[in-house]
């Protein structure tokens, strides 16, 4: 549709239109809603991810755009200058902010379309950063609309920062897709800045979900990464002996066992019992190159919760070791229960996996899919069902499609948190969200290599893996960090880059242990099962490439981090579900590509945690308007006692303190609230320490300034608090303890 870069009234055809074609060349733009551009004067409001975006942007546009640059630049640069001079762009100043709104003024008074990157900066993160206010006083000034739009699709090409540099990387070979998606036009008086951020973020995840890659077939898109270095070393197994893993033979074993599993299995999920190593990765690859679903089940949760979720799945067959058979002796196993080894000695052996070796190295990589029968397109079809944890109840099942995970995997690639040359332990059960998701199926993807171990628990062999293998990734929970901050030496996680902590809340003195002991920085995150995990994260803060360009933030202590890219969110009232301003603490929402669509076979429990298409998480939190998420609390952590919400963790917090307790081994102590017939509810508190009493408890809190209100009454001593094998607090084991003690089980 429209357009020139540089319009007819700024410059020359002859330049002009070699650039428009430049441009349909290397980018494929998609547009969204353009008839939304008012035909007056208008301010546009863009996010800034590349040097291009100008370009983009004005092909997307059906009217030309005046835009507004860094004076700096041209004073800088000759090119700089000739471009400013050739497309009419308005050079801004700090120095001369008047000057620059006398010039803006100017041209919306002509009715001309103005574009402002408020972000003041190219995004050196990849997210949106803290828009800058200057285009609030324009609009108002000149009394027209503001409308945002927002691209997806430019960062990591050569004029993005991405790898932490411009230009200085491998240029794409195909052309570029990218999605603009235009916004309503808001009125003058009605511009502020967190509105605009807003907006920018829902059209972002709209461009973002318009993404070509989210509707491939997962087991397509990594037989295919697998087949482009059949060479590649893609996974080192330290299950028992070390065993490294090349592409080509990662992908031959997974063929073979799928053309098995496609012949013999007729049920469309097939259950996999295997801890995180090169047996669960090939197997779980082997049951999507097959067309089923791969159903990895928690053998750490309790019998009826297994049963429950065999049940719900519908398998039939499971796939484990027979080892696993003895660590796992209450697990409900089917019937049709296969051991690998057995399988793969039946199918042949090492002679069954010769063929799809060879056709690793000789075939072109984009036919090993259809060797396999695999359809391209995989979209919203289910790609793996996970079950919660069940920290709060039941566990729920929880379909994700393969828009979901490569939605997620793409996300992360974002990121300068994982670099494409990273070594990443992969520790995490492949029942858990993250291990099956980014310690699985995204250094498959890219060109990363992860190092197994098969229990996050087992800290010696963890510590062993990390020296040994020179691992620069290490992600978990602080409850199987703790262990491996507590017995290792600095030595041996000098090449550690990139240590990530999340499923529960960073605990500060660990934080400090890791900064002090080894120089670490713990960067933070959040999720959720339903995120496929991942929905924030810290990334550590990209490099300055030159004095003027001015620091940006990648992290914040504190907060989880910012959005992954293309989602976007919202803050709700806990109960009117009414939306909040910025700044202001509620309920955490949540959309984006990587959102699951709903619970298995469950309606109701859907419905509830949906609101207007909203996945709503049940953590209370609030973003900064540097857009990171600061995590209050969860809604059922809080207890309402004679009309007051009381924080559980807030409690815990200060009793912790009180009694210098430490966290070394699991939970010290949890508050939980139970019904109460006078005041709704009370609080019970569970410790594991003998010094903990109603007296002291009392003592030691008010002393602290607690309000009477939040003192628990009835104390209880119990030999552990429950820890699901996640790691997390298992709530409803928590929950049971605190109503027996009540009298009210």
């Amino acid at each position: 549709m429209a357009v020139s870069f540089f319009s007819r009234a700024h410059a020359p055809w002859f330049i002009a239109w070699p650039v428009i074609l430049l441009g349909r060349l290397l980018y494929a733009v998609r547009v969204r809603n353009a008839e939304r551009v008012p035909a007056g004067g208008a301010i546009l409001v863009s996010n800034h991810l590349s040097y291009v975006d100008v370009l983009v942007l004005q092909m997307a546009c059906p009217r030309p755009i005046r835009f507004v640059g860094h004076e700096e630049f041209v004073r800088r640069s000759l090119l700089f200058r000739m471009i400013y001079a050739l497309s009419g762009t308005i050079p801004v100043s700090p120095t001369n902010a008047l000057e620059t709104v006398r010039r803006v003024s100017q041209a919306l008074g002509r009715d001309e379309l103005v574009l402002i990157f408020a972000e003041g900066a190219i995004s050196r993160t990849g997210q949106l950063m803290k828009l800058q206010r200057g285009f609030e006083l324009m609009a108002r000034k000149a009394g027209v609309p503001v409308v945002p739009v927002a691209h997806d699709g430019l960062w990591g090409s050569l004029f993005s920062f991405s790898g932490n540099k411009y230009l200085l990387k491998s240029p794409r070979l195909m052309r570029t897709a990218v999605c603009v998606a235009w916004g309503e036009p808001i009125p003058a008086e009605k511009v502020d800045g967190g509105t605009v951020r807003q907006a920018l973020l829902d059209l972002g995840c709209e461009a973002f979900e318009e993404r070509p890659q989210l509707k491939r077939n997962l087991a397509g898109e990594i037989v295919r990464r697998l087949g482009r270095k059949p060479w590649r070393l893609v996974m080192v197994d330290r299950t028992a002996a070390r065993r490294e893993l090349k592409a080509a033979a990662f992908f031959a074993a997974a063929a073979a066992l799928s053309k098995h599993l496609r012949k013999t299995v007729a049920e469309p999920r097939v259950g996999i019992v295997l801890p995180p190593g090169a047996g669960a990765s090939i197997v779980n690859l082997a049951v999507l190159c097959a067309g089923k679903v791969p159903v990895n089940f928690n053998f750490t949760a309790g019998r009826s919760a297994v049963e429950s979720s065999l049940r719900m799945s519908g398998v039939k067959t499971l796939i484990t070791a027979d080892a696993m058979k003895s660590k796992a002796p209450g697990f409900p196993w089917p019937e049709r229960t296969l051991d690998l080894t057995s399988t793969i000695k039946e199918l042949g052996g090492k002679r069954a996996l010769l063929p799809w070796v060879i056709a690793a190295w000789v075939l072109p990589n984009q036919l090993l899919p259809r060797l396999l029968g695999l359809e391209k397109r995989g979209d919203r079809a289910e790609a793996g069902l996970l079950f919660t944890s069940g920290s709060s109840g039941e566990p729920k099942g929880v379909p994700l499609t393969h828009r979901n995970i490569l939605a997620n995997c793409w996300q992360f690639s974002t990121l300068s948190i994982f670099p494409e040359n990273s070594i990443m332990l992969s520790c995490l059960p492949v029942f858990h969200s993250f291990g099956f998701t980014v310690n699985m199926w995204y250094p498959l993807l890219r060109p990363c290599r992860t190092v197994t171990v098969p229990s996050p628990l087992d800290t010696k062999k963890i510590i062993e893996a990390i020296r040994e293998e020179a691992i620069t990734v290490m992600v978990g929970a602080p409850t199987f960090m703790r262990p491996v901050f507590k017995k290792a030496e600095p030595a041996d996680l000098k090449t550690i880059q990139v240590l990530v902590s999340g499923a529960e809340k960073m605990p500060m003195d660990l934080y400090e242990g890791f900064k002090e002991k080894f120089q670490l920085e713990m960067m933070q995150g959040y999720g959720m099962t339903e995120a496929s995990p991942a929905a924030n994260v810290n990334q550590p803060d990209p490099v300055v490439p030159y004095t003027a360009a001015g620091s940006q933030p990648g992290q914040r202590l504190g907060s989880v981090g910012r959005l992954m890219t293309g989602m976007t969110a919202r803050v709700l009232h806990p109960e009117t579900r009414d939306e909040l301003p910025a700044g202001e603490t509620g309920v955490v929402a949540f959309r984006g590509a990587n959102l699951f669509g709903g619970y298995l076979d469950d309606a109701k429990k859907t419905a509830e945690v949906f609101h207007d298409g909203w996945y709503v998480t049940g953590d209370l939190g609030r973003f900064d308007e540097d857009g990171f998420l600061f995590i209050e609390g969860r809604l059922s952590r809080f207890s309402k006692i004679a009309g007051e919400m009381v924080p559980h963790g807030t409690v815990e917090q200060k009793l912790i303190e009180a009694f210098g307790l430490e966290q070394a081994d699991g939970y010290p102590l949890v508050v939980m609230g139970v019904p109460d017939p006078g005041k709704g509810e009370q609080l019970v508190l569970l410790s594991a320490s003998d010094a903990v009493t109603a007296d002291s408890v009392k003592e030691k809190l008010a002393a602290a300034g607690v309000p009477n209100l939040w003192i628990p009454k009835l104390v209880v001593r119990v030999e552990k608090i429950p820890v699901l094998g996640t790691g997390k607090l298992d709530l409803k084991g928590c929950k049971d303890l605190a109503l027996n003690a009540g009298g009210q089980a």
